[in-house]
């Protein structure tokens, strides 16, 4: 499944908010934001808990592309 994380990083840009920041609040790693910023796959818990962190939806943070067959 191809997904795109560029609503959660602009999110952290509109809330003036380091990635640092994120990972410290959500309790994730670095190399999983590493992950997010090459819209790499990234486990349903991450999400929740980076969701939680932001008071926001995991429809806020993320969109779900087309398989490239589908295109």
């Amino acid at each position: 499944m191809d997904v795109s994380y560029n609503k959660f990083f602009k999110m952290l840009i509109d809330r003036k908010m380091k990635k640092k920041d994120i990972c410290e609040q959500a309790g994730i790693a670095t190399s999983t934001m590493a992950k997010m910023a090459k819209d790499e796959n990234v486990s349903l818990d991450v999400l929740a808990r980076i969701c939680r962190a932001l008071d926001c939806t995991m429809d806020d943070i993320l969109d779900v592309l087309p398989a490239e067959n589908e295109k």
